[in-house]
């Protein structure tokens, strides 16, 4: 009686599970902001405010599952994985608060259209991460699945990379007449919406990790 009372104050393994949606759901919710944003306008510094919330939402998460690891016997995989998808997905929304903190900083209310086509890049990970993370309870079942939207975040990853090159090129076009500050500021959000599309692939790797550990 006295072990059934104990057992039920313990963290259930699905709890974990929801933690990790609930994570996901705060990188979704970041990258729809940060499109947003990238739309530019009056409504940038809202749109600011908004991936500062969604990046505070997701320390609290990531707050909930470390302190769950430390107090459960029973975890859905190892505590180390946790522990690094956890902090991958934390990663990734810090970024997109980077971003944001970036843009404040400059006072940007223009970007331009490959600016916008990384923010789509990341809207689309958001998407794809947020799906995987779903099939994780059961990742036996939906490896192929799971293994296939790893490979697409990877894929959006090395179009990123292509993206950051074309916008880099026309940048130093169009500030090669000798606006050095438009060209830093221009390479800094460039460089920093890249690390974005960078950090969903980690959660992939991550999720890849974890499928080649406990399959």
């Amino acid at each position: 009686m006295m072990l059934h009372w104990f057992q039920n104050l313990l963290p259930k393994e699905d709890n974990f599970f929801r933690l990790f949606e609930a994570h996901a759901a705060t990188l979704t919710a970041g990258a729809g902001a940060l499109r947003s944003l990238l739309d530019g306008g009056e409504a940038v510094p809202a749109r600011c405010a908004e991936i500062v919330d969604h990046e505070h939402a997701a320390d609290a998460v990531a707050r909930e599952v470390l302190f769950a690891v430390r107090r459960s016997f029973v975890t859905p995989f190892d505590r180390s994985d946790i522990r690094g998808l956890t902090n991958s997905l934390d990663d990734t929304v810090d970024q997109m608060q980077k971003t944001a903190k970036l843009v404040t900083l400059f006072e940007l209310r223009d970007f331009t259209d490959t600016m916008r086509s990384l923010g789509d890049l990341a809207v689309q990970c958001g998407t794809l991460t947020a799906e995987a993370i779903s099939l994780l309870p059961d990742m036996r079942k939906n490896r192929d699945r799971l293994n296939a939207l790893t490979e697409q975040i990877a894929c959006l990853e090395s179009d990123s990379d292509t993206l950051y090159d074309e916008g880099m090129r026309a940048l130093y076009l169009q500030t090669r007449g000798g606006d050095a500050m438009a060209y830093v500021v221009g390479a800094e959000i460039y460089d920093s919406l890249e690390k974005v599309i960078d950090r969903f692939e980690d959660v992939a790797n991550r999720i890849n990790g974890v499928l080649v550990e406990h399959l």
